[in-house]
């Protein structure tokens, strides 16, 4: 079968790079157009873009010329990695050209008719689509939202949930680059990210609802986000506090974690890791530079597990921030989408 032609906006960015990156020697994707800035258009990506990642930039996007991230684009579906300011009007734009697009943006998360994705956790959500024609938004969820909806699930089917209170420890990838000034975050942790409470509160109760009609209702238990940038480049932890709706023993919730796999393994997606929640049980893990690029970066790491004296049950978990938390889940939708028949190639 001939590879889906992709598109990337925001193709210099860092979780642009990343696309360029991951889908570089993709089986069914295959590069075929570049956007990004106006001081990026109309040079070749090699020129446009400091590459910022371990490694060398992809041979077959050295050459690829920057593009206006407007429609036409030659390509059959677009990945974006656009700021959230400017995401909203371009990719509906392209939704309205016929064009599919998988957002790595906050823009239209929260859209009534936009799936808010986790393949392994809310893949019956893509029934919102089945009005939608060719041109559709998927958006892949906030970067800390994503580990812990994945951790949730799992313990939310099989003992219920009631509450969430969940603490982050941010990377610095994740405000892009250049970041956080040096002056700022070293020697320091700076307890506040601009959105971020919100969006874990509110992303984390859509992926976790359920589909009424043609909407999406959100999850009752209630979840409190803090959010804290720390020194660290790549890796976003998270400390939760969870109230089940049932009594359960640490070792249930350890099993029920570690035993977890769904669709995206049982179709064998390629970005799929065959164990999407890895479980460790050293006192100290998980820590970013040890657990963060398990596998390949798509599995999120649990450990800690155990009572807790105010909500019942507490956990640490961690993500690679800029695959698991952007490009690599954007790209994981979009293998799901291709395998559900949501996604072709344009004529």
């Amino acid at each position: 079968m001939a590879r889906i032609r992709v598109g990337i906006l925001g193709a210099t960015g860092t979780v642009g790079q990343r696309f360029v990156q991951l889908l570089a020697d993709h089986p069914q994707f295959a590069v075929t157009a570049l956007a990004g800035s106006d001081r990026s258009q109309g040079r070749p990506y090699a020129e446009a873009c400091a590459w910022r990642l371990s490694g060398e930039m992809p041979a077959a996007a050295r050459s690829l010329v920057v593009r206006e991230p407007e429609p036409p684009l030659d390509c059959d579906v677009v990945f974006s990695s656009l700021p959230a300011d400017v995401a909203g009007p371009v990719e509906t734009r392209f939704a309205r050209a016929g064009y599919p697009v998988l957002s790595n943006s906050a823009a239209h998360r929260m859209d009534e008719q936009v799936p808010l994705l986790v393949p392994e956790v809310n893949p019956d959500h893509l029934a919102l689509l089945d009005a939608c024609g060719d041109g559709f938004i998927v958006t892949n969820p906030n970067c800390s939202t994503v580990m812990i909806a994945l951790a949730l699930a799992p313990l939310a089917t099989r003992f219920g949930v009631e509450a969430v209170l969940v603490t982050t420890l941010q990377a610095l990838s994740g405000a892009g680059y250049p970041g956080v000034a040096s002056l700022d975050i070293t020697d320091n942790v700076v307890p506040f990210i601009a959105n971020e409470e919100e969006k874990i509160e509110r992303e984390t109760r859509k992926i976790l609802g359920r589909l009424n009609g043609s909407r999406t209702e959100p999850a009752a238990f209630a979840v409190s986000a803090q959010c804290h940038r720390v020194n660290v480049v790549d890796g976003h932890l998270a400390a939760v506090r969870v109230k089940l709706g049932r009594p359960a023993e640490p070792a249930e919730l350890r099993e029920t974690l570690a035993s977890f796999t769904a669709l995206p393994q049982e179709l064998r997606l390629p970005t799929a890791p065959a164990h999407p929640i890895l479980v460790r049980d050293e006192p100290d893990r998980p820590q970013p530079r040890l657990d963060r690029d398990a596998g390949r970066g798509m599995s999120v790491t649990v450990g800690r597990i155990a009572r807790d004296a105010v909500l019942g049950h507490r956990f640490v978990v961690l993500s690679h921030n800029t695959i698991r938390g952007a490009a690599g889940a954007a790209i994981l939708n979009a293998e799901l989408l291709l395998a559900k028949g949501y996604l072709r190639a344009r004529d």
